[in-house]
């Protein structure tokens, strides 16, 4: 028997963005849990905003678990919060009712800043570096610094470690600014697996001193930066095998009929970051288009070449978006659309 640290993981009641919160507890076991083998467990939920003093109990139930190999037997343990009872979900649990279809696939690219003392990583006190342009991709000192690409480095080698679903990491067009993408089949995989390597950066950046902005536009509307994203690229079973232009167009049609359901999900302060500027639609706009970074939806050659089968980008979802609405939300619509 070993003892195992279970690092167990939940989305609080903020709004409109759900913190991540974590505590651990020491179990023993033969070898590595298995999901079947935690239990359920307790926690204060008036200081979480999901319940009041006076009934303070709210129960995590583990859904996901992980490899942890920041530490000696460490594992992470996704939860969703439930009420006391164990089995109803608690009205902040939006993992509990969201759509989900193992056949649809989404990768989703996290878009975030690195800060240290109020401004992003490489930018002077009380002022701006030199424009974009040479940091998106960027190599050298002068465009990367000297600890980001480290931090993005071993964030890489936790998420490989924990078996989720990294697929790239790079620079992105803002000083400072940086992108990790995840890829799972099916809305609560691959969300939780964001959620997940959402934590491990968090965590990670602790010994660095730093903190991860997801704000989608941290440096204001002025600001002539790149604000970030979590693009969605998704693709269903029926999109990758049968496609063809006539059903692309009528999912394009429903997509615009649901802008405003979309946008409603897809982050908040979205009207900062979706301006029709620095790669972007405008928010109450819809439109898509062939390797069009300003689009609201990017269609891939790929995708056309292919005989309109394959995969989009949702380009409008934003960096502190909740995966599980947006994922959710993007099932609801292509489930609008008739398929023969």
């Amino acid at each position: 028997m070993a003892k195992y640290k279970l690092e167990y993981l939940w989305l609080d009641g903020y709004q409109p963005v759900r913190n991540l919160r974590g505590k651990t507890q020491i179990k023993e076991y033969d070898s590595f849990p298995t999901l079947a083998q935690l239990p359920l467990w307790g926690f204060d939920g008036s200081s979480t905003k999901q319940a009041e003093g006076k009934s303070s109990d709210c129960v995590l139930k583990p859904v996901a678990v992980y490899p942890d190999s920041s530490r000696k037997n460490g594992v992470l343990v996704m939860c969703e919060v439930m009420m006391p009872d164990g089995v109803t979900p608690h009205p902040s649990n939006d993992r509990a009712t969201i759509l989900d279809d193992e056949g649809t696939w989404f990768g989703f690219e996290q878009e975030y800043f690195l800060y240290q003392d109020g401004r992003p990583l490489g930018f002077p006190e009380g002022g701006f570096p030199a424009p974009q342009g040479p940091y998106y991709t960027g190599v050298g000192f002068k465009n990367v610094g000297d600890v980001a690409r480290q931090i993005v480095e071993e964030h890489l080698e936790l998420c490989l470690d924990a078996g989720i679903n990294h697929e790239g990491i790079n620079a992105e067009v803002a000083k400072g600014q940086w992108e990790f993408q995840i890829f799972g089949k099916g809305s609560k995989k691959a969300a939780d697996e964001m959620w997940v390597a959402r934590y491990l950066l968090e965590r990670l950046c602790e010994k660095y001193a730093i903190d991860v902005e997801y704000h989608c536009k941290p440096l204001g509307i002025d600001a002539d930066w790149n604000g970030s994203g979590m693009h969605a690229n998704f693709s269903t079973s029926y999109m990758r095998e049968t496609g063809g232009k006539a059903y692309f167009e009528a999912l394009m049609a429903a997509f615009d009929k649901n802008k405003e359901e979309h946008i409603a999900v897809y982050g908040p302060d979205n009207h900062l970051r979706l301006t029709g500027l620095h790669e972007t639609q405008s928010i109450d706009m819809f439109s898509y288009g062939v390797a069009d970074r300003g689009a609201s939806i990017r269609v891939p050659h790929s995708f056309v070449n292919n005989g309109y089968k394959g995969y989009l980008e949702d380009r409008r979802p934003n960096s502190q978006g909740n995966p599980y609405q947006i994922a959710s939300r993007i099932l609801k619509t292509i489930s609008e659309v008739p398929t023969p």
